[in-house]
């Protein structure tokens, strides 16, 4: 006969619906506290009780026939027995008294079903008494040793599933957030590197020695508290570790690059989010560090792999200019006291194009607006020196630098029309070497 019954009830479980009970708890010395579980423990409500002795849970009945208890363990519902002992019927409600914790009972009424599990917290106790560090040592995390009690609390659903009931658990202490502001991710340019210190909590369902949270990344104490069934009967337990010194470390890094507004320059600028162009490249270089970190050093190298670091410089932050053609690499380390833990910033590269370098052999500095000035047309010249003659090999000007032009003037005079005679030594990022000679006319010329 009893078979039958589990075999009958293990039909019910997968085909009732539920009942739409609802329990009434008495004789607990803190309120009940219920939790809805997700929908695939086949559940209704988690009820957690605060010990079993003298409590009794009542649901709405008709007559004393008119339900059905019964109770199962970690088997899941299939297996359910009856009860058939310590059930009274007043008032139009039907008592259960003599209950088990740590148990999954089912009330059938009506042909329906209501399922709910019953948590006993008095087997289940939270404290915390100290908290230190722990002697493992972790680069991404900190380590907690944490004298206390906090087991994991199970429960069966229906079709005797294990869950794990989350008692939220929290450990909050400080720590050191990446903020760099005013990034401009079009131009390629990002803002001013800082960490600046925030509060973080994380949480966990039971309590366990060690416990690990990610890595603290600056002196701090961390408080273990919960649960969060103490938490809501006003009773939330506590204690706090003494200050913490931090052994991960973490960087954050920044690059600008010069701009230059120049017209005949070609392949200038670092648009579309990336660094370099034409030679010469002026870049700004930032890095900001956590507490932890006492290696500090920026690293160049030709290689991606950096496993030829041409210059290294130990300093938070530097200005470079890059004249070689191809691409250079730079990046930012950073470790702490003993090198056991290291973080690498971001890797810029700097791409720097092939050299060119042509000469106009027209133009006409009549104030038009159009062509008023001789320039060359350039990219990736790192050395220029330019010098224009008159027919008679009078020096009109000489030029420095490749961005600059000749207005056609001579000691602020305005010279005739005609021919002139430019020589221009120059050298390209690329190694290229311009020796270069021709004429320039002017033409359209106005008094």
């Amino acid at each position: 006969m009893k078979r039958k019954l589990i075999i009958l009830l293990s039909a019910l479980a997968f085909t009732l619906p539920a009942t739409g009970a609802q329990l009434s708890w008495s004789g607990t010395s803190r309120s009940v506290i219920r939790i809805v579980p997700e929908s695939s423990t086949g559940l209704e409500e988690i009820c957690v009780v605060d010990g079993m002795s003298g409590v009794t849970v009542a649901t709405s009945a008709a007559s004393a026939s008119d339900v059905r208890w019964y109770r199962y363990s970690t088997l899941g519902g299939g297996y359910a027995e009856e009860i058939t002992s310590g059930i009274t019927f007043a008032d139009g409600q039907s008592v259960l008294g003599s209950i088990d914790g740590d148990m999954g009972y089912i009330i059938e009424t009506a042909g329906k079903q209501y399922c709910f599990w019953v948590v006993d917290y008095s087997r289940h106790p939270f404290s915390v008494t100290s908290v230190s560090e722990g002697a493992e040592k972790d680069c991404s995390f900190t380590m907690l040793d944490v004298n206390g009690e906090g087991d994991e609390i199970v429960y069966y659903g229906i079709n005797g599933r294990r869950f794990i009931l989350d008692r939220s658990i929290k450990v909050s202490y400080l720590t050191l957030l990446a903020d760099t502001q005013d990034d401009d991710v079009t131009s390629g340019e990002t803002g001013t590197p800082a960490f600046v210190e925030v509060n973080r909590e994380e949480t966990f369902a039971s309590l366990q020695s060690p416990l690990c949270v990610p890595a603290a990344l600056c002196p701090t104490e961390f408080t273990v508290s919960g649960d969060r069934f103490l938490r809501e009967w006003g009773e939330e337990a506590e204690a706090t570790s003494a200050t913490i010194a931090p052994y991960a470390v973490a960087t954050v890094t920044t690059a600008r690059q010069e701009q230059r507004d120049v017209d005949n320059e070609v392949g200038s600028g670092s648009g579309g989010g990336s660094f370099g162009g034409s030679a010469p490249c002026r870049m700004s270089f930032e890095a900001a560090v956590t507490d932890g970190a006492l290696f500090k050093e920026w690293q160049i190298s030709r290689s991606q792999e950096f496993d030829d670091a041409g210059l290294r410089i130990q300093e938070l932050s530097f200005d470079y200019t890059f004249t070689e053609e191809g691409q250079t690499y730079v990046r930012f380390v950073c470790a702490n006291a003993d090198g056991s833990c290291e973080a690498h910033g971001d890797v810029y590269t700097i791409s720097i194009g092939t050299s060119s370098l042509h000469c106009p052999n027209a133009f006409s500095p009549n104030d038009d607006g159009v062509n008023d000035e001789w320039k060359v047309s350039y990219s990736s010249i790192i050395s220029f020196e330019c010098h224009i003659f008159d027919r008679y090999g009078h020096k009109m000007t000489s030029l420095s630098d490749p961005s600059q032009g000749w207005d056609g003037k001579y000691k602020g005079k305005a010279v005739p029309s005609g021919a002139y005679y430019y020589v221009i030594k120059a050298k390209g990022a690329d190694g290229k070497v311009y020796d270069l000679a021709g004429d320039i006319n002017i033409v359209n010329y106005k008094q």
